[in-house]
């Protein structure tokens, strides 16, 4: 066992002891003193004091959070380190079924006790990535006891570099292949390991496709910013007659093709276009076009609280836009995966873009991330996925 010891202690205000003393795991730059952090460097291990509560982090020298932490009391350890990579590794042995899935979240960051690192694994392989590059000096060590634990070929590392040859780094055993055809639920999808979004797919929306896909049998579907299409190739498996897939990016419009072909859905029932989703929007809008199934699934619009309120507008734009195109009687499922913008929030401002679009919603189903990807309950922030399965009168 080695222990991560800490080179400084850095001292929070009294005011602070509570919030250190529940366990939130972040301590931001304005809590510290500037003459504290003169002598620092980037991952540098610090004991964070507050009254009689000490806890142990790393030090980012780049972000608002100055200090993500992973211990109290006492320092933390391999040893800790391999108990939390357990704990995360049984959680998700209760709640996947490993004979229709091999494609999932290990470890999900702040929420398993590892702030900063999110480790998905697809079939043998796993994909880490880093939030802070202070947390790099010791993913080594979370790459070699992860796969120890779950007998893993390889531990990939995507980085933020924008260079290509930077861009990911084979931290354990072996390289996984550029493509690689994993399982969901029992279907099958192309995964992109070194450049496709996120760790390659959006696994985090895996219960909602299934849901989703048992309002779809017969009916027209229209998926926007649908990435791989992986919401339509679950509705084309559930009998939708007919799916019409939409993403600005040609690789995604080339791995949905792909992904229709290796699960035997004949493409010739299906669309797939090329194209930006709000300039489609608006032409399907003036032809009054309409779909039984419109699912709206952007990406990110808001990565600080101040774009909040800019956030919000949007999502109730092109939900009200969404609306237009959902004939009566048909389903709005709608997702934000913008932290900023909260539950209550998300649902309030669909709640106007309906009112403003003459429709009436009742809410057919309410959920968040898939149970691979807890969220703890003093760590709000963990909480960005909602999605919405409405219908539309």
């Amino acid at each position: 066992m080695s222990t991560y010891m800490p080179t400084q202690t850095l001292s929070l205000k009294p005011e602070l002891e509570p919030a250190l003393k529940s366990g939130h795991p972040w301590i931001y730059r304005n809590h510290l003193k500037a003459h504290q952090l003169e002598r620092l460097a980037m991952g540098e291990w610090v004991c964070v004091e507050s009254g009689n509560t000490r806890a142990f982090g790393l030090y980012d020298s780049d972000n608002a959070i100055a200090v993500r932490l992973y211990s109290w009391d006492e320092p933390f350890s391999t040893e800790q380190l391999g108990i939390l990579i357990k704990r995360a590794v049984s959680l998700r042995e209760s709640v996947i079924d490993h004979d229709t899935t091999n494609t999932y979240r290990i470890i999900n960051g702040e929420n398993d006790g590892l702030p900063g690192i999110t480790i998905d694994r697809y079939e043998r392989f796993a994909v880490v990535k880093s939030y802070s590059a202070s947390i790099d000096y010791f993913l080594e060590d979370v790459a070699k006891l992860l796969a120890k634990t779950m007998k893993l070929k390889g531990v990939l590392h995507r980085t933020n570099s924008n260079t290509q040859e930077n861009r990911s780094q084979v931290l354990y055993g072996g390289a996984p292949p550029p493509e690689l055809t994993v399982q969901e639920n029992g279907i099958k999808f192309i995964a992109n390991l070194y450049d496709g979004q996120k760790t390659g797919l959006f696994l985090d929306q895996r219960e909602n496709r299934l849901k989703l896909s048992h309002f779809c049998k017969d009916k027209s579907v229209l998926n926007l910013f649908c990435y791989n299409a992986a919401f339509s190739v679950y509705a084309a498996q559930a009998g939708a007659k007919i799916t019409t897939n939409i993403d600005i990016a040609p690789e995604a419009m080339n791995d949905a093709r792909k992904n229709f072909t290796i699960n035997d859905l004949d493409e010739a029932n299906h669309e797939f276009i090329t194209d930006d989703v709000f300039t489609r929007l608006q032409d399907y809008q003036a032809s009054g076009k309409t779909f039984d199934v419109v699912i709206l699934d952007p990406p990110s619009l808001a990565k600080a609280k101040t774009n909040r309120h800019a956030a919000s507008r949007a999502y109730q734009k092109l939900n009200k836009q969404a609306l237009a195109l959902v004939k009566d009687g048909g389903i709005l499922a709608t997702s934000s995966c913008t932290s900023q913008v909260f539950p209550e929030d998300f649902k309030k401002l669909v709640a106007v873009a309906a009112q403003e679009s003459g429709k009436s919603l009742q809410i057919l189903n309410e959920a968040g991330h898939a149970a691979d990807h807890p969220v703890k309950l003093n760590f709000t922030e963990g909480r960005y996925l909602k999605f919405l399965i409405c219908s539309v009168n």
